[in-house]
């Protein structure tokens, strides 16, 4: 997940943190295991240093970012051993993490001003693998200091593509914005669990960017949120097309797919403007903070009235959803039989679906239907292919006679443009 982070930097020694509301400890053993990791080429031993200094001696938040993002260990050994510069430039800005609890709690106090159920959380500074500069476990709020408390002049020229995002979000100086990134985690401590679509996803993200923003009355330090409003009405137009589409999430939150604006995590702006349009309208502000934190991600119609009382759509959900179901691309046949036949013949050795357009000729999904694994035809493996433009798919089957079976063709077909197919169920029954 995007975050950013504020922090001013001294020459002094870190201080001991004596505010059990944020914990440093992992960022002490990391070092510690980290140089014992540098001073030995022996892989075994790296491990075991890595182990035993680091994550034996995990916190809770430690424990929780490494659950949260999957981190492993050959992750972490790989890291030291390939980004020396990085560690090395990166160092002194994580041990002054202690110095900034004071300011942290300033923020905390902030955000119960402008929400005054706030609940406790506490505050964890990790060591991670490159995945999140901060993220929530329930209470706990859990920053990756790697990312959250690096700068400008951070080493990265060692980074490969896959994390070539992070230089232009150190560019940023994160460390500069401390307290708005853990105000932000804060607000995700008091929400309540979000389901995955693209909608409550960055709707989720919006409502902990904006209150952060409110509470401190400052604006998102976030470059998402100033290019989202200066490109608000295409962006809006795109996401309109794509916010039903299950497979173009990274498009718009914590990936790199490619997208038409050239910038990463804009989904974080969508949601800002659906919050910022609600709380223009509200009478009662403080009441509209608590609405949006509080919001019930299970609860479609409550989502859906939320939206719809903001006013950022252009046309009602239902509208839009229908234009996106009418541009779907459907299943037209399927040339050896006619799909719900009892007796088709059991010495058909492949099955050619057709589709109402051409598809992107790479995405494919096959599943089980309701009967289960046992009414899905055998030998379906090798010899799947694409026909000539294509506009159909073929699969080899192995068939029995005298046998129900069943193929679910699932929506991770796809057009270029990853619009998806609707499913389709193929059902039938071979004669003798």
């Amino acid at each position: 997940m995007l975050l950013v982070t504020v922090l001013l930097l001294s020459q002094c020694k870190p201080q001991i943190n004596v505010n059990r509301n944020v914990i440093t400890a992992d960022i002490t053993n990391f070092w510690e295991a980290y140089d014992k990791i540098v001073s030995t080429q022996d892989s075994t031993l790296q491990f075991q240093f890595l182990d035993s200094l680091y994550l034996q001696k995990a916190t809770a938040g430690l424990k929780g970012i490494i659950q949260a993002r999957n981190y492993t260990p050959q992750e972490y050994v790989y890291a030291i051993n390939n980004y020396p510069k990085f560690w090395t430039s990166i160092r002194e800005n994580t041990l002054l993490a202690d110095k900034v609890s004071s300011d942290l709690e300033n923020g905390i106090e902030k955000l119960r001003g402008v929400y005054p159920q706030l609940k406790p959380a506490k505050i964890y500074f990790t060591i991670g693998a490159f995945r999140t500069g901060g993220t929530t476990i329930d209470s706990l709020v859990l920053i990756g200091a790697e990312i959250s408390l690096a700068d400008s002049a951070t080493e990265t020229r060692e980074f490969p593509d896959n994390l070539s995002h992070l230089r232009s979000h150190f560019a940023t100086n994160p460390k500069e914005h401390l307290v708005f990134l853990n105000v932000h985690e804060y607000v995700h401590t008091q929400q309540n669990p979000r389901v995955f679509n693209i909608l409550s996803l960055v709707l989720y993200e919006g409502v902990a960017e904006f209150v952060a923003a409110k509470a401190l009355e400052i604006n998102s330090p976030n470059p998402q949120i100033a290019y989202g409003m200066a490109n608000a009405k295409r962006m809006r137009e795109v996401f309109e097309t794509e916010m039903f589409y299950h497979n173009n999430l990274y498009k718009w939150l914590d990936g790199n797919a490619p997208n038409e604006f050239g910038m990463r995590d804009l989904g974080y702006a969508v949601g800002y403007q659906i919050c910022e349009r609600y709380y223009e309208q509200a009478e009662d502000k403080k009441a509209a903070i608590r609405k949006m934190i509080e919001l019930d991600y299970t609860n479609e119609a409550e989502i859906e009235a939320f939206v719809r009382k903001s006013g950022y759509f252009s046309q009602p959900l239902d509208t839009l959803y229908q234009t996106f179901e009418n541009r779907r691309p459907v299943v037209t046949g399927i040339m050896q039989f006619e799909n719900h036949s009892s007796h088709v013949s059991p010495n058909i050795t492949e099955i050619t679906i057709t589709f109402s357009q051409p598809l992107n000729g790479h995405n494919t999904g096959v599943d089980f239907g309701e009967l289960g694994q046992d009414a899905f035809p055998k030998g379906t493996i090798n010899g799947r292919r694409w026909g000539d433009d294509n506009s159909s798919w073929t699969i080899p089957v192995v068939l029995e006679p005298n046998k129900e079976y069943q193929l679910y063709i699932t929506n991770n077909f796809r057009t270029e443009e990853s619009i998806p197919l609707k499913p389709y169920l193929i059902a039938f029954r071979t004669g003798n």
